[in-house]
């Protein structure tokens, strides 16, 4: 039951997750969550390390899109402006089905050469793991501290615990 909530792959930080590492997991398309992933809340737009990053996905043939639970679209398509990617806002992840979907669409990739690269188990592994796509994390860049995600944080500590006793981490 636990293995729905573990991530397929586990890194310090998005750009350790590489076009090499891509390319030998048979990975084509990046499904991005932004906030937290990529990028801290306060953040609007992306710094060179990113825009570094998501050009040489790009030259390697690795399609994105940002995929992202955040309520307006104007947080999204700001950050986007420099990028151009496929981008959806109000995307209801975990249970984003449709979203992704059409995300997967657009890129032209189907399920089997696709990844979810997020923060958070119970949104962005979850999603991944409820559409059928392996799921990536990373740990937040700059945790949010109102009680509503201190107290998904509190409940994703036994799940990595486990999840890093069970790969030897």
């Amino acid at each position: 039951m636990l293995d729905f909530f573990y991530p397929d792959f586990y890194f310090e930080k998005f750009d350790e997750v590489t076009v090499e590492f891509l390319k030998a997991n048979n990975i084509s398309a990046l499904l991005l969550d932004l906030d937290n992933t990529l990028a801290p809340y306060e953040m609007s737009e992306p710094d060179e390390k990113i825009l570094a990053y998501l050009s040489d996905l790009s030259k390697n043939g690795i399609r994105f899109a940002f995929i992202s639970n955040n309520s307006s679209d104007k947080r999204i398509n700001l950050f986007n402006k420099k990028i151009g990617a496929p981008a959806f806002a109000k995307a209801g992840k975990p249970f984003a089905k449709k979203t992704i979907n059409r995300a997967l669409s657009t890129l032209g990739v189907s399920k089997e050469n696709a990844a979810f690269l997020g923060d958070q188990i119970f949104t962005d592994v979850c999603a991944g793991k409820f559409n059928g796509i392996r799921a990536i994390l990373v740990p937040p860049i700059k945790d949010k501290k109102n009680l509503f995600f201190k107290f998904k944080r509190a409940l994703e500590k036994p799940v990595l615990k486990r999840y890093f006793r069970k790969n030897k981490r």
